[in-house]
């Protein structure tokens, strides 16, 4: 991966963006697509756009990742001045004890952020008659220092959002760990199939948008909003999904991935045949090997909420393959997340001025 690439994917990945509270993420997003658009624009809930259109095009073609990751949103503060908080998307209670956090506060002169601790008794001090018990979110407090509710207040308003305090990191040349690559990588791949696009753009011949979608975890929502307003001809999304090859994880239930040896192409009813069979043709091309993920239902990604619209459009799903989703160690391979673009862009470069995907009917 080229090393402005690489430099960029850090600070997408570093910058808090919590479902609903994105747009710390969506301006430095917009901030490196510029150079490659010819018009960049955002809507009322901070979805991001930027697009190259050829003059005349009649097809658009949109290549979408969400910008959100999970987090946490205070709920309570005890009398102690103990933080309890909700989930913002889909959190593992126990994974988190002992976890920094990193609050964005919303009170008047607070500087952010404001640092939390998920309170985790001491070993000694546990009660070992009463067995090992994983505790609820709702159970957990978080240690901010403060001497009681009123000093806790000063800090922090109910409602104010935090992610962990976790930054990504190489852990080897080719191995990215961090907390947010769910899916900051969406959101990185449409800036990247939009940039290598622009370096061939005399051979484009289709309008391509890339889109940075809003509160993917908390219920595909920026992607429902953006399929109706930008009505595109063809939908590509990226999100990630399960490398299975870590211990403990069934194949015959959830399939054989690695990571390192491709992206994954969802196949199945939201897929839509000749999309799927034009990035597998693109893949070709390029000499990228593709895993194939049986997905008959529901995919859990922006692409859900985007092929039913406007009639049903036609989409595809390419799934960087990563291990531990959902904790802040999520690691994969970077060679698979830049092959996703290059696939995009492939297939996007190929497409003719009035090309429509239709069914074998």
């Amino acid at each position: 991966m080229r090393s402005e690439s690489l430099s960029f994917l850090h600070r997408l990945l570093d910058t808090p963006s919590p479902s609903g509270f994105e747009a710390p993420g969506q301006k430095l997003w917009l901030e490196y697509v510029k150079p490659s658009a010819a018009r960049t624009w955002s809507d009322a809930y901070g979805n991001c756009f930027a697009e190259i259109a050829p003059a005349g095009a009649k097809r658009t073609v949109a290549v979408c990742g969400h910008a959100d990751e999970i987090g946490l949103m205070v709920n309570h503060v005890d009398a102690q001045g103990f933080v309890y908080c909700k989930s913002i998307g889909g959190i593992d209670a126990g994974s988190i004890v002992g976890k920094r956090i990193q609050f964005l506060s919303t009170v008047a002169g607070v500087k952010n952020p404001v640092i939390g601790l998920v309170g985790a008794t001491a070993i000694h001090l546990q009660d070992k008659d009463a067995g090992a018990k994983v505790r609820k979110l709702h159970e957990l407090f978080i240690d901010i220092g403060a001497k009681d509710q009123a000093s806790a207040m000063t800090q922090l308003n109910i409602g104010d959002a935090g992610v962990f305090l976790d930054s990504s990191m190489m852990m080897t040349e080719e191995l990215i760990v961090a907390r947010a690559l769910d899916n900051r990588i969406g959101t990185f791949v449409a800036a990247e199939t939009l940039r290598l696009v622009h370096e061939q753009k005399d051979q484009l011949k289709v309008r391509i948008v890339a889109v940075s979608t809003v509160q993917e975890e908390v219920g595909l929502h920026g992607a429902t909003m953006i399929a109706e307003s930008l009505r595109p001809d063809i939908a590509l999304v990226t999100d990630v999904g399960h490398a299975t090859d870590s211990p403990g994880i069934s194949h015959a239930q959830h399939g054989q991935f690695k990571m390192g040896e491709g992206p994954k192409i969802a196949l199945g009813g939201a897929m839509h045949p000749a999309v799927v069979k034009k990035l597998m043709a693109a893949a070709a091309v390029k000499s990228i090997p593709l895993q194939r993920a049986a997905t008959p239902g529901r995919s859990g990604t922006d692409t859900d909420a985007i092929f039913t619209r406007a009639g049903g459009i036609p989409s595809g799903l390419l799934s960087l393959p990563i291990r531990y989703m959902h904790t802040t160690v999520e690691l994969a391979n970077i060679r698979d997340l830049r092959q996703i673009s290059e696939v995009f862009a492939a297939m996007i470069l190929a497409l003719g001025a009035e090309e429509t995907m239709t069914s074998s009917l």
